[in-house]
């Protein structure tokens, strides 16, 4: 019998257009056009006999049908996906571990550590995937995330791993060490904007109980990675989170002219979805990681 299947191609433009909620991303991640994107999605509707999308002023939304669709669509390509893989690469991905975090904490933090657990696990292959504060982990294939946020992520079990700590950075050809500063002086020398955290500035003044009412502006980048180098060329000082940047404090590449780092109201977790909170996998890692880090941490 022959099986009731809707094309993949319009599988694909229905899933990339529910992720972003936006027609013209789906048909930029799909190398398509947007009009492209629009008949697939009607010849699925029109297949399905219901209605997956709907605007609402200039949103588009999903119905609770769509809703659903998506969910359980996700699921099926994602798994499809890794079979795909095992054919090509010979193994199941059951036995491997998907990470995904931040990809500054991703080349920064992560490396250091990934080495003592290779060293313990050496069957366990390991892939690292880009991820988000907006994962969805009820769709995501990734088995464990390390990520910055609240502590609460839907279909997500988080266990807290360290607080975030920010800190006002300079080059020492910007502010030689040792300059006896006010931390509001902070506002005389030329600043770096994160792009993907444009409050960072603010939640400083705040979290270091300092009063500004002046302008904070300055030459923005995309991310971390970005603002750390601008720094260390001494292009401007930048808020960062200290886990980034210990070899280069150690080093001396940056320092830190305006005081110690303060606390931020986020942490770093671990991450992990609830369906998968009985993988062998992912059990070894949050234990080990959770042992490293009582090894590592002061007390």
């Amino acid at each position: 019998m022959r099986r009731y299947l809707p094309s993949l191609s319009a599988l694909h433009a229905f899933e990339a257009a529910a992720r972003y909620m936006n027609f013209t991303r789906a048909a930029d991640d799909l190398g398509l056009t947007q009009s492209g994107i629009s008949r697939q999605i009607r010849n699925l509707e029109e297949f399905l006999g219901a209605t997956l999308f709907h605007r609402s002023g200039p949103r588009l939304v999903l119905t609770e049908t769509g809703a659903n669709y998506y969910r359980n669509l996700a699921l099926t390509l994602d798994r499809l996906e890794e079979i795909s893989i095992d054919a090509v690469r010979g193994r199941s991905v059951d036995s491997s571990l998907i990470i995904g975090t931040h990809p500054t904490l991703a080349s920064r933090w992560l490396p250091e550590r990934l080495g003592s657990f290779i060293g313990s696990y050496p069957d366990i292959p390991l892939e690292i995937m880009p991820a988000m504060p907006s994962t969805d982990f009820e769709t995501t294939r990734l088995d464990v995330a390390i990520l910055r946020g609240a502590g609460t992520w839907l279909h997500g079990r988080s266990i807290e791993l360290f607080p975030e700590l920010l800190a006002v950075v300079s080059s020492p050809a910007l502010i030689p060490p040792g300059s006896k500063l006010d931390p509001l002086q902070f506002a005389e020398f030329p600043l770096l904007q994160n792009a993907g955290r444009p409050s960072l500035w603010l939640n400083w003044l705040r979290l270091a109980k300092l009063s500004y009412s002046g302008r904070i502006q300055g030459t923005r980048f995309a991310h971390h990675e970005m603002i750390i180098n601008a720094a260390i060329h001494g292009l401007g000082l930048a808020v960062v989170p200290t886990l980034y940047i210990r070899n280069e404090i150690a080093s001396g590449q940056l320092h830190m002219p305006f005081g110690e780092p303060v606390r931020s109201d986020d942490s770093y977790y671990l991450v992990y979805p609830e369906r998968k909170s009985h993988n062998p996998n992912v059990i070894v890692f949050r234990d080990w990681l959770l042992r490293s880090l009582r090894k590592t941490q002061p007390k």
